[in-house]
C-alpha cells in the first residue's frame, strides 16, 4: 500500500509539472518579460538631464559629469573589506550599513554604493574595481548650475526615495529625481529616458556578451531643454537687494503672467546641493531655523496685505454701486464704529473722495466703502459671500494654479467663516471692519498681491502665473495663455489706477520714490506682525509692503515686495520696487542714492532680537 501511495504521488506531481508547463507554453498570455528574467543582467545608461535656459536664453543649469560605485549584493564574493574601504575613503560602519541597505532593496536588482565620485577618483578606481566582484562604476550626470543665484526657482536634485520607486516604476535604487523648483515640477520632461544593455550570464553568474546580440538594448534619449520666465539679471538684483533681510519679491509680466522674478531671502547658492557635499549642506539648510533659506517666502508666507489691499477694497465697492467717485468723507483722524476703539488714520485727515482716498491711504475712506459693501445686504452672511466672491476673482484664497510645486491658500473669510468664527453672537460688518484695510482674518501670499496688481494693471483680467515660457518640441499648457476674468466692470479700474498713480505723483505715501521718466501706478502697505512670546500675543516690528505696476499705459512689470520687520511700507519694499522697475525697464540704475541706501541697510539687527527665532503665530 505505501508503494502505490508513493507511485501516485510522483504520478500526480509529474501530471502537476506537464500540466503546468502546457499551459505556460500554449495558453498563457503572460508576455515574456526580460526585465525579470534572473540569468540576464541589466546595465542602465542615464539620460543627459535637459538645459533650463532664462527668457533671453542665458544658460543657467547645464550637466557634468558624475559616476557611482554600484553594486549587486549577491554577487559580491568574499573581499579584503578594509583594504576596499580605503580604496573609497569610507568606513568599515559605512560599508556595512550600506551594503545592509542594498540588499534589503534587492539582492539581485544594482544600487548605488557610493555616489558622485570624481573625475579624479574615477580615474584612479576604473582599473581597481576589476578585482572586486559585485561592483562596477556606473557613469550619469549632475547639475552643473552655471548661476549662483534663483536657488529656489531652479530646485534641485537628489536621491529617488524608497515612496517614490513604489509609486512610479520608471526610478529604481540610486536614481536621481527633481526636488522642489523646476527640477520638481518639470521632471518628466528634463529627465529624459533611460537606456539599457542587456548581458546574458552563464549558470555561474559569469558574464557571457550581450543578450540576443543587443537585439534588445536601447540607447538613452536626453531630457527636454527647457526655457524659464525668469530675467536672471532681475532676479540677481532682486536677490542683491535683499540681502541682510527677510522677505520676498514677485514680478510678473501683466499681458502673458510670466513670473520675471521670484526672489525669496534669505536664500543660498543652488551649487550648494550638489555632489559628495549635497546632504551635509542640505541638512545645515534644512536645521537654519532662524534665517529659513530653504523656505520660498515669495509662495509659502502669508502676511495679512495691508493697505494695497485697499484697492480691491474700492472695486468691490464700486461694482456694488455702495459708492462712486463723488462719494466723499470728513476724515477726523480716526473712523468710529460700533461704540468700539476708533480705527486710527493716519491720511492728515479732511476731505476725502475715492482718488484721494487712495492717494494718502485713508482708513476712514475704506471702512466706510467696505461697512457700506456689507450692510447693503440684509443678510450679512450673504453680503460677505458677495464680497468673498468679488476677492477671490482676483486669485485670492487659492493656489492660483501657478507651476511650481509649492504654495499656500491663503485665507479671504467668507459668510460661513464668520459664522464658524462667531457662533455665539450676530456678528455684521463692524465686526470685521479690519478687512477693510487689509487686515483681519486675510492672509495672502506675494505671488498671490503680485497677481492682484497685474489684474488691475489689466483692467479687470489675468494670466495664471507661470515660469515656463518653452518646452522643447511642444507647446505650454494652455491655461497659461488663457485670460481670468474677475468680476469687477472694467470701467471702475481707471479712477482706482489714478489714485494709485497718484500716490508717487501728486503727494502720497510713496512721493519721494519716482522713478525718473517711468510712470509708476503703486501702493504702500504697513502691516502689522504680531507672535506669541511666553504665551502672550506680543507686538513686532510692522513689516514693509508694496506694490507697483509700470508703466501706467500698456503695463510690463507688475510686482509685490514683502520686508519682514521693515517698518512702514516706503521705506524698504517701496525703495526696492523703485529699482527693480527702473532696472528692468530701462536696463540702468539713475537712483543711486536710494539704491546705496538699500545695499547698506542691514535688518539683521531687528532679526536678532530675542523673538526672532520664534515662529509667527499669525503670519506663518
Amino acid at each position: 500500500m505505501r508503494k502505490l501511495l508513493l507511485f501516485l504521488i510522483i504520478i500526480i506531481v509529474g501530471i502537476v509539472f506537464i500540466t503546468r508547463l502546457f499551459y505556460l507554453q500554449v495558453y498563457s498570455n503572460e508576455a515574456y518579460n526580460i526585465y525579470e528574467d534572473n540569468a540576464i543582467r541589466k546595465v542602465f545608461h542615464y539620460p543627459k538631464r535637459g538645459y533650463v535656459y532664462d527668457r533671453n536664453g542665458k544658460l543657467l543649469v547645464a550637466n557634468q559629469p558624475s559616476y557611482d560605485v554600484m553594486i549587486i549584493p549577491r554577487e559580491v564574493e568574499p573581499l579584503d573589506t578594509l583594504e576596499f574601504c580605503t580604496l573609497l575613503k569610507i568606513s568599515k560602519e559605512d560599508f556595512l550599513k550600506t551594503y545592509k541597505k542594498s540588499y534589503n532593496y534587492s539582492p539581485r536588482l544594482p544600487s548605488v554604493f557610493l555616489a558622485h565620485l570624481s573625475k579624479e577618483d574615477y580615474a584612479y578606481l576604473s582599473e581597481k574595481m576589476r578585482k572586486y566582484e559585485g561592483f562596477y562604476i556606473q557613469k550619469r550626470s549632475l547639475r552643473d548650475y552655471q548661476t549662483t543665484i534663483g536657488a529656489n526657482v531652479l530646485g534641485f536634485i537628489a536621491e529617488a526615495n524608497q515612496k517614490i520607486i513604489n509609486d512610479d516604476p520608471f526610478y529604481k535604487m540610486g536614481d536621481l529625481i527633481g526636488k522642489q523648483g523646476i527640477e520638481l515640477s518639470y521632471e518628466n520632461d528634463l529627465r529624459g529616458i533611460k537606456g539599457v544593455k542587456f548581458i546574458q550570464k552563464d549558470r555561474f553568474n559569469r558574464d557571457l556578451g550581450p543578450y540576443k546580440d543587443g537585439a534588445f538594448d536601447t540607447i538613452p534619449k536626453a531630457g527636454k531643454d527647457i526655457t524659464i520666465t525668469i530675467d536672471s539679471e532681475l532676479q540677481a538684483y532682486g536677490e542683491l537687494l535683499m540681502q541682510n533681510k527677510r522677505g520676498g519679491i514677485v514680478a510678473i509680466e501683466p499681458s502673458t503672467g510670466e513670473i520675471l522674478t521670484l526672489v525669496s531671502a534669505p536664500t543660498y547658492n543652488p551649487n550648494l546641493l550638489v555632489g559628495r557635499k549635497r546632504s551635509k549642506n542640505y541638512t545645515r539648510l534644512y536645521n537654519d531655523t532662524i534665517n529659513r533659506p530653504l523656505i520660498d517666502r515669495g509662495l509659502l508666507r502669508m502676511y495679512e496685505p495691508g493697505s494695497p489691499f485697499k484697492a480691491l477694497i474700492a472695486l468691490t465697492a464700486l461694482q456694488e454701486g455702495v459708492i462712486n467717485l463723488n462719494t466723499t468723507i470728513f476724515c477726523r483722524h480716526f473712523y468710529n464704529y460700533g461704540g468700539k476703539k476708533p480705527m486710527a488714520c493716519h491720511c492728515g485727515g479732511g476731505k476725502r473722495d475715492l482718488i484721494k482716498a487712495i492717494t494718502h491711504s485713508c482708513n476712514s475712506y475704506f471702512a466706510n466703502a467696505y461697512r457700506k459693501t456689507i450692510d447693503k445686504y440684509d443678510d450679512a452672511n450673504h453680503a460677505m459671500d458677495v464680497w468673498s466672491n468679488h476677492i477671490k476673482s482676483f486669485g485670492f484664497g487659492n493656489y492660483l494654479g501657478y507651476d511650481l510645486a509649492i504654495g499656500k491658500k491663503g485665507n479671504i473669510p467668507d459668510g460661513a467663516f464668520y459664522d464658524k468664527w462667531y457662533p455665539d453672537f450676530k456678528w455684521r460688518a463692524t465686526t470685521t471692519i479690519s478687512n477693510a484695510i487689509g487686515q483681519g482674518e486675510i492672509l495672502v501670499t506675494p505671488i498671490q498681491l503680485a497677481n492682484m496688481t497685474a489684474a488691475i494693471a489689466n483692467r479687470g483680467y489675468y494670466y495664471t502665473p507661470h515660469i515656463i515660457k518653452n518646452i522643447e518640441g511642444q507647446e505650454i499648457d494652455v491655461k497659461y495663455t488663457t485670460p481670468n476674468k474677475t468680476t469687477i466692470d472694467k470701467r471702475h479700474f481707471e479712477p482706482v489706477i489714478q489714485g494709485l498713480f497718484d500716490v508717487y505723483d501728486k503727494g502720497g505715501t510713496a512721493w519721494f520714490l519716482k522713478v525718473p521718466e517711468i510712470d509708476v501706478v503703486g501702493k504702500t502697505g504697513t502691516a502689522e506682525n504680531f507672535t506669541t512670546i511666553d504665551g502672550v500675543r506680543t507686538q513686532l516690528t510692522d513689516h514693509s509692503i508694496f506694490v507697483a505696476f509700470a508703466p501706467k499705459d500698456n503695463p510690463k512689470i507688475a510686482l509685490a515686495i514683502f520686508v519682514e520687520n521693515g517698518y512702514y511700507g516706503a521705506r524698504w519694499a517701496g525703495r526696492i520696487a523703485s529699482l527693480m522697475i527702473e532696472k528692468y525697464l530701462k536696463g540702468e540704475i539713475t537712483l543711486k542714492h536710494m539704491e546705496k541706501l538699500v545695499l547698506e541697510k542691514s535688518l539683521e539687527e531687528e532679526y536678532a532680537k530675542p523673538y526672532s527665532g520664534k515662529p509667527f503665530t499669525i503670519n506663518q
